[in-house]
């Protein structure tokens, strides 16, 4: 049986633990929003998802290369990525009482494990403008959005 080279231990460094340890972090972050609001998936899903997405992506990426880049496509992670979601997805997905709910959550997940995927290649800048975009369509939005659209008793019936 043919295998690739084993990475060991002494393989660990700071761009490995960047790489892996930012998008836990980020996650985290991004579902402190969910958890705030009661929402279904919060902060442990959305800190999983994003450390998932780029431990896969690193692993592809690793792959690829001590496979010499001709026997896989590194890019099949966005494939699985988005397989996995849209099943997640469609769970949190409901429709009662006239109304679909938890459609910003599944797709938020979505939305972190792209972010998780940037992390394991380490596109650094993509990282930041999508997180900080992502937190400002949550939060900032959010309020507006509540200010703008409060609800009541009426209106969630």
């Amino acid at each position: 049986m043919e295998l690739n080279d084993p990475t060991f231990l002494s393989g660990i460094d700071a761009d490995l633990l960047l790489r892996l340890a930012l998008p836990a972090g980020i996650g985290v972050l991004l579902g402190l929003d969910r958890e705030l609001r009661g929402h279904a998936a919060g902060l442990r899903t959305h800190g999983i998802i994003c450390f998932a997405s780029a431990g896969m992506t690193v692993t592809a990426i690793a792959l690829f290369y001590s496979l010499g880049g001709t026997r896989m496509d590194p890019l099949r992670v966005f494939e699985a990525a988005g397989a996995f979601l849209g099943i997640i997805g469609a769970g949190l997905v409901v429709f009662s009482g006239g109304e679909i709910k938890n459609v910003t959550t599944a797709v938020h997940l979505w939305l972190t494990a792209l972010i998780g995927i940037a992390c394991g290649a380490a596109l650094w800048p993509v990282v930041a403008i999508m997180s900080g975009i992502a937190l400002l369509l949550l939060v900032v939005v959010g309020i507006v959005e509540n200010r703008a659209f409060p609800r009541t008793e009426a209106n969630t019936k």
